[in-house]
């Protein structure tokens, strides 16, 4: 949904790019009622609150663009865990509540469950009418989505070619985006995207910022034989950020609690079906700095060697400044952010800690081996522009992976077998 209207794209012989944005000025004109008051509830009220309700690719992108952005308030419900539904709507009026449910299959039991779980939550409060005026869907299956109780003119469409990890772009991101921010961070955050597109298509693999970073992926996976990668951000606003891509690139041998939500390049076998003679995948997981500092990075430092991705924003949304401090807030984070690859990078010798006069006995504890992977990525700013340039770049990224492994990026078999077990 990143493109511009006189672009032409084909799914199947057909340019698609006219029915999204049929459904994109949908969702721009649907947000600019209930942010203006317009679309009032089943007493009369103005809606003030939106849960969205999914899991998966439905939650996990989502969620990342929210928390990056964040400035007001979207809750989103993923957890079937009664404590999470509880958490998501404490404080909520029912009568000034909007609920988002997004399920491309309108089946998708955790989500069904939270779905009915909220609709008692409505109806209880103002009666089963009221779910026409309180509840919409993103969906495909719009039958479903009418036999559930919601008025199919409140259903926004995606396609069965949009994979769920993939659907940030699609109205499963973009309609909480545009009912908590307004249609303009909507077209915003698609540029950016967009414009990341166009430069994975046309700009030569040398200077091609996803190929090259899918091609150290598969050297430090397949070459290298370092299975994991930390994403690791210098601002508090991408915290979610790992959890996203975690879901894009899980490899096959991760635990399987974790392995069936995070799905893309987990695979072992290519996609003729063939048993791959070689490790596919990455295991990711982060934290934001400073905090990961504390926690992780002596592994990264002085034991297994993990490639690390470091992401800094060079504009604060949050400047601090206090008296009397030598440097701000923003200052302190990002002098972490620069010394952290270095430091990966030099390591420290024995020879110069016995000229810096450590102790003997502290010289094997204190040496650092250096030569440990990084890469670093920084952003302007943290805006809606920038997060949809950043998603994008890991979007593609995955893809150039799955296409070196020869694997199949699109499918998640391997969720499948969670659900029949269930």
């Amino acid at each position: 949904m990143a493109e511009d209207k006189d672009k032409v794209i084909c799914s199947d012989g057909k340019n698609v790019v006219p029915e999204v944005w049929k459904v994109l000025d949908k969702i721009k004109e649907f947000s600019e009622l209930v942010r203006s008051g317009s679309w009032v509830g089943a007493t009369g009220k103005a809606l003030k609150d939106v849960v969205a309700v999914g899991i998966g690719g439905s939650f996990l992108g989502p969620l990342f663009v929210h928390t990056a952005l964040q400035t007001g308030k979207v809750r989103i419900l993923a957890n079937v865990d009664p404590i999470d539904v509880a958490r998501n709507i404490v404080g909520l009026d029912p009568e000034t509540t909007l609920v988002v449910v997004v399920s491309k299959t309108f089946t998708t039991a955790e989500t069904m469950l939270n779905a009915r779980t909220l609709r008692e939550w409505i109806t209880a409060a103002l009666g089963p009418k009221a779910v026409a005026k309180h509840m919409v869907a993103v969906s495909t299956n719009l039958m479903l989505v009418e036999k559930f109780g919601i008025d199919p003119n409140n259903a926004f469409a995606f396609w069965d070619w949009v994979g769920g990890r993939y659907s940030v772009c699609s109205a499963v991101g973009v309609l909480p985006l545009s009912l908590q921010y307004g249609f303009s961070v909507v077209e915003k955050f698609l540029k950016g995207a967009s414009i990341i597109d166009q430069h994975f298509y046309s700009t030569p693999f040398e200077k091609n910022i996803p190929v090259l970073l899918g091609l150290l992926s598969v050297w430090n996976v397949s070459f290298l034989g370092y299975p994991a990668r930390a994403i690791l951000p210098y601002t508090q606003a991408l915290e979610k950020f790992a959890p996203h891509i975690q879901q894009a690139s899980m490899p096959l041998y991760f635990p399987s609690r974790l392995r069936v939500s995070m799905e893309s390049n987990g695979k072992g076998v290519s996609i003729d079906g063939v048993r791959l003679p070689f490790e596919a995948g990455e295991i990711d997981f982060g934290e934001p700095g400073t905090n990961g500092q504390h926690s992780f990075y002596q592994l990264i430092h002085q034991g297994r060697v993990i490639p690390c991705d470091f992401i800094g924003v060079v504009k604060s949304q949050q400047p601090v400044y206090l008296k009397g401090e030598v440097v701000s807030n923003h200052d302190e984070l990002m002098s972490n952010f620069f010394a952290q690859p270095d430091a990966l990078a030099y390591g420290k010798t024995a020879e110069q800690l016995l000229s810096e006069n450590v102790s003997q006995n502290l010289i094997p504890h204190k040496t650092f081996t250096g030569n440990r992977p990084s890469i670093s990525l920084l952003l302007p700013s943290l805006n809606a522009y920038n997060v949809g340039q950043l998603l994008a770049i890991y979007e593609h990224r995955v893809a150039v992976e799955g296409f070196i492994w020869g694997i199949n990026s699109f499918d998640q078999w391997g969720v499948e077998l969670g659900k029949v077990y269930v």
